[in-house]
C-alpha cells in the first residue's frame, strides 16, 4: 500500500497535466478507490490520543478520480443519470439491504448487516456493520459512521472532501442520531451518544453540559452522552439573540445499551422527541 500511496502523492503533484484518458493514471487511481470501496483502507480513523487521522492520499486520489473520469450516461429503469461515477453494486454478497430508492457511490464502504432506506451515500463515507441509515438520510463524502448507529429520518452528514487534510465527520459505533439532525464540517459523535431530533452540530456550534452551565467542547458530542438542541443569549448592539449550542443532559455508564422507552422519555422531558 506504500507504493500505492506513494504513486498517488505523485501524481497529485502534477494534477493539473492529468487529463480524461490517461490510461496509467486512472490505473493507479482506481487501484486506490477500490481499496475504499472493499473496506480495506478508510479516509480516516481515530489515532491512539483518541484524535481524528486523515489519510491524506486517499482524499487526494477520489479528487484525482474527478479529474480523469468523463461523464457518462446510464439508466436504471426509466431513471437515467449522467455523472462520472459509477454507483456501488454487489450489495447482497455483502450483507448489505439496499432497499428500492437507496444508492451509494462506488468508492464507499458498507460493512455486513448495513440498512439502506431510500437514502444516500457518497463516495470515501464508510458505514459500519448493522448500522441503519434511515429514509432521506444522506451520509456525505469520506463521512466516516461506526457501527450499530442508527442516522434517523433525514439526518444530514456533511461531506468533507476538500481541502484534502480536512477532518471528515466521524460518528462513533453504537450512536443514535435523532431525525433531521445536522452533522458537518468535520464535526464527532463520540462513542454511545445520542443526539435528539434536530440538532445542529458543527466545529462552531458550542456543546454545553447542563449540569454546569460550561462549554466542555465546540463541534464534539462526547462518548455515552444524551444531548439536545438548545440556545444561550448573546448581547449585540441591536439586541439579545438566542444562538444555537448542544445541551449535553444525562451522561450513560460507558457500553450502556440505549433503551429506546427511557430514551424517548428523557427527551420528552427536554422538549426534544428523537
Amino acid at each position: 500500500m506504500a507504493d500505492l500511496q506513494s504513486q498517488i502523492e505523485a501524481l497529485w503533484e502534477r494534477q493539473t497535466d492529468l487529463r480524461p484518458g490517461d490510461v496509467q493514471a486512472d490505473a493507479v487511481v482506481t487501484e486506490a478507490i477500490e481499496l475504499l470501496d472493499a473496506g480495506h483502507a478508510r479516509v480516516a480513523d481515530i489515532g491512539a490520543d483518541g484524535e481524528p487521522v486523515v489519510h491524506l492520499w486517499l482524499k487526494q486520489a477520489i479528487l484525482l478520480l474527478f479529474r480523469l473520469r468523463s461523464i457518462t450516461t446510464s439508466t436504471v429503469g426509466p431513471f437515467e443519470y449522467a455523472d462520472k461515477l459509477p454507483l456501488k453494486t454487489g450489495f447482497a454478497s455483502a450483507g448489505v439491504r439496499a432497499v428500492p430508492g437507496s444508492s451509494a457511490r462506488w468508492g464507499s464502504f458498507l460493512d455486513s448487516g448495513v440498512i439502506l432506506m431510500p437514502s444516500y451515500v457518497n463516495i470515501g463515507a464508510r458505514v459500519g456493520a448493522d448500522t441503519m441509515v434511515d429514509t432521506w438520510a444522506t451520509v456525505g463524502s469520506c463521512a466516516q459512521i461506526g457501527a450499530r448507529v442508527h442516522l434517523a429520518g433525514g439526518v444530514g452528514i456533511g461531506g468533507v472532501l476538500e481541502p484534502p487534510n480536512a477532518v471528515p465527520v466521524m460518528v462513533g459505533d453504537d450512536a443514535m442520531i435523532g431525525s433531521r439532525c445536522m452533522i458537518t464540517q468535520g464535526a464527532r459523535v463520540g462513542e454511545g451518544a445520542v443526539l435528539g431530533e434536530g440538532v445542529i452540530l458543527n466545529p462552531s456550534i458550542p456543546v454545553v453540559d447542563a449540569a454546569t452551565g460550561r462549554t466542555v467542547s465546540r463541534g464534539v458530542v462526547p462518548p455515552w452522552s444524551v444531548a439536545v438542541s438548545a440556545s444561550r443569549p448573546r448581547s449585540y448592539s441591536g439586541g439579545v439573540f438566542h444562538l444555537p449550542c448542544v445541551l449535553v443532559i444525562a451522561h450513560l455508564d460507558e457500553g450502556q445499551r440505549h433503551d429506546k422507552a427511557q430514551l424517548e422519555a428523557m427527551l420528552r422531558d427536554h422538549g426534544a422527541d428523537s
